[in-house]
Order: structure tokens, then C-alpha cells, then sequence
């Protein structure tokens, strides 16, 4: 081999160094890519360390918590009820009402068919005005008989007189005795005139007094027949809200109910004033309660809304299954939402109220808060993630705290963060 084939076997440097450089690139891109990739998964949170906690629920508490002695479940329930039926048995000819509608007392709500009693009831009329003008007759009667009495009296009068001086005149012989007997004719005729005076006055009192006992057996009667038209028109016993329609137009109602289709109750009503919570309250517990004393409500259908009561009547009985005794407690603040059977809770205060407590505050779990450089603050959850919030706390609401910044009513907080929990750190909710 010569020297031109052995310098052909030479390496140029140039050549080898440019391809050494051009191998290590593709290691360097794959590096940096690995290392942005990693730095995104941690930015991004999928690296990172992930907190099993417990949440609470930031909510609005009510300031009676704190003095609330007892607390009681029951239901709304209308002292006042009635179930409206018909005075008489007949078919409903119209309905006033439906349910939900309110009624005044005496209010006519719904009215049966009444042509045969208003037929009595004309009847009546008549017969009343046919009495009333034979006692009117008769009075007119009575009054001419008594005229021709004092007529009679005064012919007696006149002819007693009469009589008199034909008696003294006779006895001197000064008049003939014809004259004498005419004037003790005329005085008999006088006496016979008021004899029948009488009799006839005697007769036209009695038939006065027989008209006068028709016309009063004609008032009965026709208030009879008033008062049966008067049962055809159903009326509201007292001031009330309609809670069940229990017939229709067409159907039968009677008092009682006798026949299978016919209806007892035309309408349910209720006294909506006479509204009250019935709960049971445990033996054991009943020390706890006083007459007289405050409570706050709280109706299932209200959940937002507190109002004011106070313990009207603490049944005088027990119940022996349940070893418990009713407690019925008074709405103070009455409410047109208020339905009867609704579901309720009382809670049973040591004091009244002020205006301000009965105003629902902000609070949270005094559990929840933690000091980091002099600050106190609490951990909301966001999408998975603890986001560290500063807060500004009030008083304390029983075994919660109030919040007055920095929170609102739904948030979820971590309940007593773990001390190497951070700001964006990722959380998930601890089952029990």
C-alpha cells in the first residue's frame, strides 16, 4: 500500500466533531421536553402531594341558637276546624268557593235547591196576611161595638134621668101615668141596649183574640218556612280559609250522610288564626318548658325563615307508648304561607329575642380557621384545589363562629387543615 492510500485512511477532525454534536442534540430536545413536561404536571397539580380532609359548610346561623333549651319537632295544626254541612237533606245547586278561598263569617258558600220551601214560605205569607186582616177586622169590630156601648150607656143615662122625674112628678099628680109608663119603657129599652152592648162586645173581644192567635200561629209558620229556605243557603261559621271541597254541583248532601251517594260535609274549613305546632316533648325534658315562655319556629316549607312563638298550653296528659307529653305553641308572627299539617320544628328559648337575633348571621366552624403570619384563615375548596382565604371573624353562635368577610353562605372549607397544607394545594373529601 503507498502513501496516497494511507492518507486516504486519515480521520479529518472537522468532520468528526460536527458529527458528535449533531448526536447529542436529539438527547438534549427529549430532556428539555421531559423537564417542561414535569414542570407542567406539577404546575398543573398531578404531581403534587394530594390532602385527605374534612369540609364543612360555610352557613347562616341563626343567634337563638345559642339559648335554645329544646328543640321539638311536630305539625301546624288548626285548632279551629270545622266540616261545613247542609241544616237540610237536598241537592247542591251551587258552590262558592274551591279550595285555598277565604270566607268571612256568615258568608254563604254554597246553596241548595229550594223551590218546594220557598213555595211553604209563600204560603205562609199569604196565610200571615189573611190573619192580619181578620185581625184587623176584628179590632174594627170591637172598637164599633164599643162606640154603640158608651151610645147605650149614654141612652141609659139619659133615660135613668128620665125615670126620676116622671117617679116625682107622678107622686105630685102634675104628669099622666102614661107619661110615667113610657119613660120606664124607655129605661128598660136603655138597659136591654147595654145588655147587648156587652154581648156583643164580649163576642167581637173573642174574635179578636182567635185572630190575634192566628195571626201569631201565621208569624210561626212563616219564620218555620223562613227558617227552612235559610237551610238551603250554607253558611261560614266563622272567619276561614277552605282547605278540602268535599262536593259538587248535582250531588245529594244531608246532615248526616245516610245514603252511599250522598255527602255529609259540603267543604273542610279552618281558622287560619287558630293555627298551632303540636310536638311531643319527652318526660324527662318537660322541666324545660313553661307556659307562657318564647319559641322560635321553623317550617320544613320555610326552611329560610324564623318566627317568633310562645308555649300556649302544655297538654294535661302523657302519652304512655311514646313517654311524651304535647306542648302546643302559638305563631306570634303570623304568616299567609302557614298551611295546616305542615311539618314544623320549635325550638324552646331560655329569653326572648331581640329584633337583631332573629336575623340570620354568617358563621363557619371555629375548627376551620387557622393563624398564618398573624392573619386568620381558612382553606376553601375550590375544584379540588385548598385556596388559602383570609377572613374576619365575630363572636361566637353557639358551637359556631361568625364570619363577617371573606366568606360566603355555601362555601366549603378544609376542617382542621393539616399543618403542611399550602395554598393550591390538591384536596379530596375524606369518606367516612
Amino acid at each position: 500500500m503507498g502513501d496516497e492510500d494511507l492518507s486516504r485512511l486519515k480521520i479529518e477532525k472537522n468532520k468528526a466533531g460536527s458529527t458528535g454534536r449533531s448526536r447529542r442534540r436529539p438527547a438534549l430536545y427529549l430532556a428539555a421536553a421531559v423537564v417542561a413536561a414535569l414542570a407542567f404536571l406539577y404546575m398543573s397539580g398531578v404531581l403534587t402531594q394530594s390532602f385527605e380532609v374534612k369540609t364543612a359548610t360555610v352557613s347562616m346561623v341563626y343567634p337563638t341558637q345559642t339559648f335554645t333549651r329544646l328543640n321539638a319537632s311536630g305539625y301546624v295544626v288548626a285548632q279551629r276546624k270545622a266540616a261545613v254541612a247542609a241544616k237540610a237533606t237536598g241537592r247542591l245547586e251551587w258552590l262558592g268557593v274551591q279550595e285555598g278561598s277565604r270566607v268571612k263569617k256568615g258568608q254563604v258558600i254554597a246553596r241548595l235547591e229550594k223551590e218546594d220551601v220557598s213555595a211553604t214560605r209563600a204560603q205562609a205569607e199569604a196565610n200571615l196576611a189573611g190573619a192580619k186582616a181578620s185581625l184587623s177586622q176584628a179590632k174594627a169590630n170591637l172598637s164599633n161595638a164599643r162606640a154603640t156601648l158608651e151610645q147605650a150607656e149614654a141612652e141609659l143615662s139619659d133615660a135613668k134621668l128620665n125615670l126620676d122625674r116622671q117617679k116625682d112628678l107622678i107622686a105630685r099628680g102634675m104628669v099622666a101615668k102614661a107619661d110615667y109608663d113610657t119613660a120606664v119603657a124607655r129605661h128598660r129599652r136603655a138597659l136591654a141596649g147595654v145588655d147587648g152592648a156587652n154581648a156583643v162586645i164580649r163576642a167581637d173581644e173573642a174574635a179578636e183574640k182567635g185572630a190575634s192567635s192566628a195571626v201569631n200561629a201565621s208569624v210561626a209558620a212563616l219564620k218555620g218556612a223562613e227558617v227552612n229556605v235559610e237551610y238551603t243557603l250554607i253558611r261560614a261559621p266563622f272567619d276561614a280559609v277552605v282547605l278540602t271541597k268535599n262536593a259538587d254541583v248535582g250531588d245529594i248532601v244531608t246532615p248526616i250522610g245516610a245514603s252511599v251517594n250522598a255527602k255529609a260535609a259540603v267543604v273542610t274549613i279552618a281558622d287560619p288564626s287558630s293555627l298551632e305546632v303540636e310536638v311531643d316533648v319527652s318526660e324527662s325534658n318537660l322541666g324545660l318548658v313553661k307556659a307562657g315562655g318564647p319559641c322560635e319556629i321553623q317550617l320544613d316549607a320555610l326552611p329560610d325563615v324564623r318566627l317568633k312563638g310562645e308555649v300556649a298550653t302544655i297538654v294535661p296528659t302523657a302519652d304512655r307508648s311514646k313517654a311524651s307529653v304535647m306542648v302546643k305553641v302559638r305563631f306570634i308572627d303570623n304568616d299567609p304561607r302557614i298551611l295546616p299539617e305542615m311539618s314544623a320544628k320549635a325550638a324552646f328559648l331560655e329569653r326572648a329575642p331581640t329584633p337583631s337575633e332573629m336575623a340570620p348571621r354568617l358563621a363557619v366552624n371555629p375548627k376551620s380557621v387557622v393563624s398564618s403570619g398573624g392573619a386568620q384563615v381558612v382553606y376553601v375548596i375550590k375544584d379540588g384545589i385548598a385556596v388559602l382565604t383570609h377572613v374576619t371573624l365575630g363572636g361566637k353562635l353557639g358551637d359556631w363562629v361568625e364570619v363577617k368577610g371573606g366568606l360566603t353562605a355555601g362555601d366549603k372549607v378544609v376542617l382542621g387543615p393539616p399543618a403542611r397544607l399550602k395554598d393550591g394545594s390538591k384536596v379530596k373529601e375524606a369518606t367516612e
